[in-house]
């Protein structure tokens, strides 16, 4: 590999601008994040997206907001805007863990140092800027940006907040995938265009005066929001309000959906439909150094480099629509794939780096084995309207052939210095369950599974089914807990057959809207029943722009307008918490009273029984119905524990692992060390 020069960075420092014999700026862009010149990390993409188009970029990362502010004014004044984003992750989640406890660590700071990002990142960076140059735009944006662009509840506040747009001061925000609108946005300006006319790019929001005229694109159609003011004053309104937003953020041709606040009103302009597969390849072609910045050799390594850094993403988007998630939020609903070549040029490049040592850490996306899928007639899809396209079945329209992924994973294993690939980043088992998954050919799905399971599995593979009760399972869209056991079978059949030895490791959530204790008494009793011994839970946060979370805060399902309960106090959730510990000597007392006073003997004598032997991952456990529920419940009972269900949560999920095979024990029911690998979002 040729030897990097400190110019090959885009410049962070006034010397490094000189370095490159430049005299004023047109861009600089500020992140939460430590700057990682690398594809998986925005403010890079971002950065090299605005340099290709001719333009002096600059970046300044994780600026100090608790001194005179230097860092702010430091490059000086830039030509066209100023660019903020939090950084990778929301700068909530990077910084709080669900018990709104400050974390030990920041994935994406040097040596895991905290305090670098403030609270609200985005928002706090804008205002700054706005203050330090009233004169110069302030584009947001970045997946804290996406998601607090309209009304939306702030689970660390408890309290609802209007467009991140009002509380920043930000001139414009871009929504999703930044690539497109902003290409847009520099093409315009660089014709001379003043930023204050650039009132219909698609995926930006701006807000206006009431009393000025809406800005003008005859092939859009308008939908209006209840307003802000409205939402505070009836929970029932601003659930409402959601069902819009989600269906036509992902739309192929959304309408522009406009909000009241105040005075003013709030301007979301539609998507741009999904990218093209030229598109995304020059998004991941661009001249990144694929390391970070320099400056940080002394301070340690950056731990979410460390775990991506011999990693490929080959798509974007997600077309699960999963309650609790947010990635279609921001990423989309389609499916945005990379082409093979690039995906296997980008190979070549991770392959002669000097510390690979052959081993690929992840090749996927948000879901793996959703690559190169989208719909077989697209006409269809610029229709639909529906939030997932596997739920509550797979579309019919959907392509969801996994041939193209197990020749992709098998032409990445051709290469002379790759030694293994794993499939780090999770797989949608239900996709790989014929059952289920009708629209495939079911030789094929095995193929597929044989190949993940046997080729790109380090000891675990993970999967989510995230519950065993159907009633909560029909909340999260996912399928029904009998798709788990189905392809548990296939998982064994080839475990066995091929002498691997490895182990099947599911994900549940706690706590999620709709659970009731006895569900999660169902989840345990069922797990046991399989051979889990399920032993760390991480917290579940409700985040913005999820059908859970406005369930959480408003108490009604944004759809049907039903009224609906989920826990919600500290007792509630660690009490849900707690029967994923059933073999915990400290809970088996208050186990056994709780389910015996809701009349549920049946599941106490399941999870604690007098002469108990427990066998871990038997392989011959009989395949239970549970269209109706994981466990069948009598009428009326489902309530026959006390403690109030509050509102939902979503987001940040409560993940449960399975023990080692020594039985190694986790002596912290709740850890923030050991959690789901993050999701490489923009």
């Amino acid at each position: 590999m040729q030897e990097l020069r400190l110019s090959d960075w885009l410049p962070t420092t006034n010397k490094e601008v000189k370095l490159r014999g430049w005299e004023e700026l047109d861009v600089i862009l500020f992140s939460g994040d430590a700057y990682v010149d690398h594809p998986s990390f925005g403010p890079a993409v971002i950065g090299r997206l605005l340099e290709s188009y001719g333009l002096k970029v600059a970046i300044v990362a994780q600026p100090s907001v608790h001194d005179n502010l230097q860092d702010f004014t430091k490059l000086g004044k830039p030509k066209l805007f100023f660019g903020v984003t939090s950084g990778v992750m929301d700068s909530m989640v990077s910084n709080y863990t669900a018990g709104k406890r400050q974390r030990d660590k920041d994935a994406y700071t040097p040596n895991g140092d905290k305090g670098f990002r403030p609270d609200y990142a985005a928002s706090v960076y804008s205002k700054i800027l706005k203050e330090k140059f009233p004169d110069v735009p302030v584009l947001a944006g970045g997946i804290e940006a996406s998601l607090r662009r309209v009304t939306h509840y702030d689970y660390w506040t408890d309290q609802l907040k209007p467009s991140m747009l009002i509380e920043s001061g930000a001139d414009m925000l871009v929504y999703g995938m930044g690539e497109q609108p902003l290409k847009e946005v520099v093409t315009l300006m660089q014709k001379g265009v003043p930023f204050e006319s650039l009132t219909t790019i698609k995926q930006t929001s701006i807000v206006r005066p009431k009393k000025d005229e809406l800005p003008v694109n005859k092939n859009w159609k308008d939908k209006t929001l209840s307003s802000h003011e409205a939402c505070l004053k009836d929970k029932k309104v601003f659930a409402a309000n959601f069902k819009t937003i989600e269906q036509e953020s992902n739309k192929t041709y959304g309408a522009r959906i406009l909000q009241d606040y105040k005075d003013e009103v709030i301007i979301i302009n539609p998507p741009y439909p999904t990218m093209l597969e030229k598109e995304i390849d020059a998004s991941f072609d661009l001249p990144y150094t694929r390391l970070p910045h320099p400056k940080y050799d002394k301070r340690g390594p950056i731990p979410a480099f460390e775990m991506i850094k011999f990693s490929i993403n080959t798509h974007r988007g997600c077309f699960g629509g999963c309650s609790f998630c947010t990635i279609s939020a921001h990423q989309g609903k389609f499916i945005a794939s990379r082409s093979k070549e690039s995906i296997l040029k980008e190979v070549d490049l991770v392959a002669n780096m000097p510390d690979f040592k052959g081993y690929l850490s992840d090749v996927g996306g948000p879901s793996a084995n959703m690559y190169q899928m989208k719909g077989k007639v697209q006409s269809i899809c610029d229709k639909c309207v529906a939030p997932s396209c596997i739920n509550p079945v797979i579309c019919s329209n959907l392509e969801t052939s996994h041939a193209p992924m197990t020749d992709l994973y098998q032409s990445i294993d051709k290469h002379e210095k790759v030694k293994k690939s794993f499939i780090g980043s999770g797989i949608r088992y239900d996709m790989l369950v014929p059952e289920f998954n009708k629209n495939a050919d079911p030789k094929e799905l095995e193929a597929y599974t044989e190949e993940v399971i046997t080729n790109h599995v380090s000891g675990r593979l993970k999967v989510a089914p995230e519950h065993t009760s159907d009633p909560v399972l029909k909340l999260m869209r996912k399928p029904s807990f009998s798709n788990f056991h189905q392809f548990k079978k296939l998982f064994d059949k080839i475990n066995l057959r091929k002498k691997l030895n490895l182990q099947l490791i599911p994900y549940f959530i706690s706590s999620h809207p709709a659970s009731e204790l006895e569900d999660m008494a169902n989840l345990a009793a069922e797990t046991k029943d399989m051979g889990f011994k399920l032993e760390q839970v991480q917290g579940f946060t409700p985040t913005p722009m999820t059908v859970a979370t406005v369930i959480y805060y408003s108490g009604y399902h944004p759809y049907t307008l039903e009224k609906m309960r989920t826990p919600k106090s500290k007792k509630e959730k660690d009490e849900q918490h707690r029967f994923f510990f059933w073999y915990k000597k400290e809970n088996q007392d208050w186990i056994r009273k709780t389910l015996m006073k809701a009349g549920r003997k049946d599941l106490a004598d399941r999870l604690l029984p007098d002469n108990p032997k427990f066998h871990k991952n038997k392989k011959d456990f009989k395949v239970k119905n549970t269209f109706d529920d994981a466990v069948a419940i009598p009428k009326g009972t489902r309530r026959g524990i006390k403690g109030k269900r509050n509102q939902g949560s979503q987001g940040k999920q409560e993940f449960v692992s399975v023990m080692s095979k020594r039985g190694k024990k986790n002596n912290s029911e709740s850890s923030d060390s050991n959690k789901r690998k993050p999701k490489r979002r923009r």
